[in-house]
């Protein structure tokens, strides 16, 4: 195997396992809102999200910010949470300019969060490996990146099943699975304790 083919599966499976499931869970809440129209919004967001997840894995490397891992584990249900409660709330067209500017805003922040979660992790993987680190990084990126797009993907799939064949209506859709994730997710954020 290449190392591209290493780094590029590391990405992918970080967020298409198990272990990714927080990542999982805020990316369906991202893309829950939007259809197979809005693909250019979702690409947008979903590449917004890897871009603050990859910088914060690039200050981390570099030594540039180096953060206590029990707060941003405590911050990562919170993302989570307030996506979901986004969607509770904002029930109505996600695509205008000023909704798609505050999605997107929040997006990057979320994945620079996220990012600073798995800073440790990818300090671990790229160990022994300083004359290629952001070429590493990059094949990473990548992997995460497509992961990501499939993830959104399967969402706005499920999305479309659910209401055009099950004739589950968009709100009650988009309301009863946000409440769901909030509900999962609330309890993460209470037993935290990072103090």
């Amino acid at each position: 195997m290449s190392d591209f083919q290493l780094y590029f599966l590391l990405g992918f499976k970080h967020v298409l396992s198990l272990d990714g499931f927080d990542h999982l869970l805020f990316l369906a809440m991202l893309a829950l809102p939007y259809t197979f129209k809005d693909w250019k919004q979702l690409l947008l967001l979903s590449t917004l999200f890897t871009i603050g997840h990859t910088m914060t894995l690039v200050l981390s490397v570099y030594g540039i910010a180096d953060v206590n891992p029990g707060p941003v584990e405590f911050l990562i249900p919170i993302t989570i949470f307030v996506t979901a409660l986004s969607n509770i709330f904002f029930t109505k067209n996600r695509s205008s300019s000023g909704m798609l500017n505050f999605s997107a805003l929040t997006t990057l922040f979320f994945g620079l969060i996220h990012g600073l979660g798995f800073s440790h992790g990818f300090k671990m993987i790229i160990a022994g490996q300083k004359q290629r680190v952001f070429v590493t990084l990059m094949e990473f990126t990548l992997g995460i990146e497509t992961a990501q797009l499939i993830a959104v993907l399967a969402v706005v799939i499920l999305s479309l099943l659910a209401t055009d064949v099950l004739k589950v209506s968009r709100r009650d859709w988009q309301l009863g699975l946000s409440a769901f994730v909030a509900g999962i997710s609330l309890p993460i954020i209470i037993g935290s304790r990072f103090w």
